[in-house]
């Protein structure tokens, strides 16, 4: 990374939305989007570090105990990276959102996403209210 590219990451690291700003103003879209950029990135990364892992590790394994020790552990890792594969999408559907302006507001009602749920969730698409209806809704069924 050159040195602006990480000057400019670096500003962006010090801004925090807030409440005082209008909602989804340029700058939060441009925080939002540069978050989630970045989460895919590590997720991207770390995916090519696993692939590389994987492949050294094909070795076999005369004790049945490391085998199955090792065999544990690639299964582990191939959940892992599955469930990486699933927000991978999540976040492409949020950098979607964000590019046709629907982005921090929830399907549901239309109405804003707090931003602390967005800090902490980027790829939220639904309001706590709205999640937490949906959760009750979810288990009511399940209980059936």
């Amino acid at each position: 990374m050159t040195a602006l590219a990480s000057t400019v990451v670096d500003a962006g690291a010090a801004y925090k939305p807030s409440d005082d700003e209008p909602f989804m103003s340029e700058r939060q879209l441009a925080y939002f989007k540069q978050k989630l950029v970045a989460w895919k990135d590590d997720i991207l990364r770390e995916s090519r570090g696993t692939v590389v892992n994987l492949k050294a590790e094909t070795e076999n394994h005369p004790d049945l105990v490391d085998r199955a020790s090792s065999e544990s552990d690639r299964a582990l890792e191939l959940r892992t990276r599955d469930r990486q594969r699933k927000l991978i999408s999540k976040i492409d559907d949020a950098l979607r959102r964000i590019e046709d302006g629907s982005y921090g507001y929830c399907e549901e009602t239309g109405e804003p996403i707090s931003l602390g749920r967005l800090e902490a969730r980027p790829t939220a698409t639904l309001s706590v209210e709205a999640q937490e209806r949906h959760e009750r809704r979810e288990r009511v069924h399940r209980d059936d």
